[in-house]
């Protein structure tokens, strides 16, 4: 089958790269020209373990291309993908839906033959039915089936997550469309995936509950945490208690710094504008926004308190700055907030993180980049872990506190157990975890 896939960012790569695997041939198309530029050099804007090779292969294999004319990518295409941004609209958090529309407009006068039109982007309810209007005014004579078709990949294992889902949720009532769909979805379906039918208005409100929903499961241990702290409490034993709970489960009860990244925080606050505009206030998912913007610089405190509350000239190593591991994506991170937080607490604030450096030099100022985790943490008076990279899990603390001012570990991703960093000479502060005594 030939598909046309419109973005090539985040989702339009990964979706066109695990497509053209399955043998479809697809055509990815992006109005930046340096990116496809890149992409034809074989060159990967994002990082996400696995893709390159995925890429290559494919590109190898002839059923992968990159082109920045849409006309030429539509044409003979049975089924064209919408994966373009969708990112917070300043002033009032909805989804900016112009990337969408825009390229509903083009789309509809390149179309010849029938085609399938799938919104793969996260939307709001009731953007299919503007993207089909929008196509009907442009070219009144075209025949196409608009279709939603939520995404549910985590950065980090989106390779996985598209070839092996928990579901593949399919929103449409047209008949054909939803044939050519289980043939688009053909090799997961007979892996036995799930595929879920429904209406399409449906399957882009799964998509804005489903992220909300473990949004506020992260706000909500989040808050058993600070409880945890306060009581003398564990609460990784509460987590495992209660996600024993098969109706629970023991997914996103990992208490730390608060959520980010690409989608919980636009997510959920484009659903809380969604129920805004139609008299159905989301209550829940609008605390779970304002927590977890608060928790962000209130981890600043947790540092600032192993000092005293007095930062002012300590310098502090901050490893990890990505939202989270396996991906160089530092959109929302807590990192950022976190870093301010210490600048104005007058700390001095040195970073490393395996993959996010580039990024990070695009935001943060004022900071001073480090080659490794050694070189980050040499002369500062402590280390923060805000992100659980693999080899932050094994650093030898020994070394790291000889190197230190002060050895401090403020371990805001519990990745490290009290003990350990204790026997090796450090003062120790997890998360909603027992402090050091002298902490």
């Amino acid at each position: 089958m030939r598909i046309a896939m419109i973005g090539a960012g985040y989702v339009g790569l990964v979706s066109g790269a695990c497509f053209s695997d399955f043998g479809h041939h697809v055509v990815c198309v992006d109005s930046d020209e340096q990116k496809i530029v890149a992409l034809n050099r074989g060159e990967i804007p994002i990082y996400e373990p696995g893709l390159a090779e995925l890429v290559a292969r494919n590109v190898r294999q002839e059923r992968l291309a990159f082109v920045t004319d849409l006309k030429s990518a539509v044409k003979g295409a049975t089924v064209i993908f919408i994966a373009v941004g969708t990112p917070s609209r300043r002033g009032d958090g909805h989804a900016d839906l112009s990337y969408v529309y825009a390229a509903a407009r083009e789309i509809a006068a390149a179309l010849s033959e029938f085609a399938v039109i799938v919104t793969k982007s996260t939307v709001p309810v009731g953007t299919g039915d503007e993207v089909e209007r929008i196509i009907r005014d442009e070219n009144p004579d075209a025949r196409v089936a608009v279709v939603s078709n939520p995404e549910f990949l985590r950065e980090g294992a989106a390779i996985r997550d598209f070839k092996h889902p928990d579901r593949i949720v399919i929103g449409t009532d047209d008949a054909h469309a939803r044939g050519v769909m289980a043939e688009v979805y053909r090799p997961l379906h007979l892996n036995t995936s799930p595929i879920l039918y429904t209406d399409r208005r449906t399957a882009e409100l799964t998509k804005y509950a489903a992220n909300s929903f473990l949004a506020t499961k992260i706000a909500f241990i989040n808050e058993i945490a600070d409880l945890a702290e306060k009581v003398g409490a564990n609460v990784q034993e509460v987590a495992r208690g209660i996600g024993l709970d098969n109706r629970i489960g023991q997914k996103f009860l990992h208490a730390g710094p608060g959520f980010g990244g690409s989608c919980f925080p636009k997510d959920a606050l484009a659903l809380i504008k969604t129920g805004q505009d139609n008299e159905a206030p989301m209550r829940i998912v609008e605390t779970v926004v304002a927590v977890n913007d608060q928790r962000k610089r209130a981890m600043a405190r947790k540092v600032a308190n192993a000092f005293g509350g007095n930062l002012r000239g300590k310098s502090i190593a901050v490893l990890g700055v990505t939202f989270k591991p396996d991906t160089d994506d530092i959109r929302d991170a807590p990192s950022i907030p976190l870093i301010t937080a210490l600048q104005d607490m007058g700390a001095v604030v040195r970073v490393f993180d395996p993959v996010g450096m580039e990024q990070a030099r695009k935001v943060l100022e004022n900071v001073a980049f480090c080659e490794n985790a050694y070189d980050c943490a040499r002369g500062c008076h402590a280390i923060v872990i805000v992100t659980e990279w693999e080899q932050f899990r094994a650093l030898d603390l020994k070394e790291m506190a000889s190197i230190m001012v002060c050895p401090v570990i403020v371990d805001l991703r519990n990745i490290y157990s009290p003990e350990e960093v204790e026997r090796a000479g450090f003062l120790y502060c997890g998360v909603g975890r027992p402090k050091s005594p002298a902490y």
